[in-house]
């Protein structure tokens, strides 16, 4: 297994989540994954000016997305799983534009409390981690350097699981991609038979594709799970149901590597990274066991 940290905030800043990984490696979480080893992707310092695509910080994004796609590609040619430890969402594109280039068949289950789809240009902050789906998607013009990867990901192949911020994309004039992908939103996610519904949609979409990544943005936890997010929100699931849910995710197999992001130890002293860590251990070994079943 392959932990690639990649302390990649698309605000441009180098503290909040860019923090996270070494958080996290802080609570032992290397410890808890016995023959894992850690591999640095490459994040340059980024101008945090918004550039033509109207995303911040374009060029360190670009150099991100190139960097974690080859780690990623590294880890799978050694038979190893992946695990992306960021930092925030866009860091997923490394592993999608990885996925397209080794030709995978790659689908992509998406939990996490935002859409993450907008126009760049209609985006309050222009991060890259409010339009990584966009991108993905081929929905939003991407910088220069990434054009030639981007789209790396088919609305078809694509499964989004808890958003709950419907109300902000009305006020921002941002349509929902609700209508266009498969999409479980939060409330239900978190009702009492949402994490079976969950598995049924990732099941359909497991039969359709050769492979798939999970991602976990960690907002999609209530704030009572989890308070040290930049954009909190009402709502969200509780530890024990996103673990439910990971586990009975992972149950299906073939899946081909993980992501998780969106923890900021800046607003909590690390108060949270054991618990996180965590986390993150339990659902790695659960990647690396199925796909070994596989």
């Amino acid at each position: 297994m392959d932990l690639i940290t990649v302390p990649f905030n698309s605000s441009g800043a180098t503290a909040g989540v860019a923090r996270a990984p070494s958080a996290l490696l802080d609570a032992g979480l290397l410890a808890a994954l016995p023959g894992a080893r850690v591999v640095a992707a490459d994040v340059p310092v980024a101008d945090p000016a918004r550039g033509p695509s109207g995303l911040a910080a374009e060029d360190a994004l670009a150099a991100m997305v190139t960097s974690v796609s080859e780690r990623v590609l590294e880890a799978w040619a050694a038979d190893r799983v992946p695990v992306l430890l960021g930092g925030d969402c866009p860091v997923l594109l490394g592993a999608l534009v990885a996925a397209e280039r080794r030709n995978y068949g790659a689908g992509l289950v998406f939990v996490d409390g935002h859409e993450d789809a907008w126009d760049p240009h209609r985006s309050p902050t222009g991060e890259a981690a409010d339009s990584e789906i966009a991108l993905a998607l081929g929905w939003a013009s991407a910088p220069p350097a990434l054009a030639p990867v981007l789209p790396c990901l088919r609305p078809s192949d694509l499964v989004q699981l808890g958003p709950r911020d419907a109300d902000d994309l009305a006020d921002g004039g941002q349509p929902s991609i609700a209508d266009r992908v498969e999409l479980l939103n939060g409330d239900r996610l978190a009702a009492p038979d949402g994490v079976a519904i969950g598995h049924r949609m990732a099941a359909a979409l497991v039969t359709r594709v050769q492979h798939w990544w999970l991602h976990v943005d960690l907002d999609v936890l209530s704030t009572q799970a989890l308070s040290a997010v930049d954009y909190p929100q009402p709502g969200g699931l509780s530890w024990e149901q996103l673990e439910a849910l990971t586990e009975t995710l992972l149950g299906i197999g073939g899946c081909g590597g993980l992501s998780v992001c969106i923890y900021n130890p800046d607003l909590d002293g690390g108060a949270a990274a054991g618990r996180i860590a965590e986390y993150v251990a339990g659902a790695a070994r659960l990647v690396e066991r199925h796909a070994a079943d596989s």
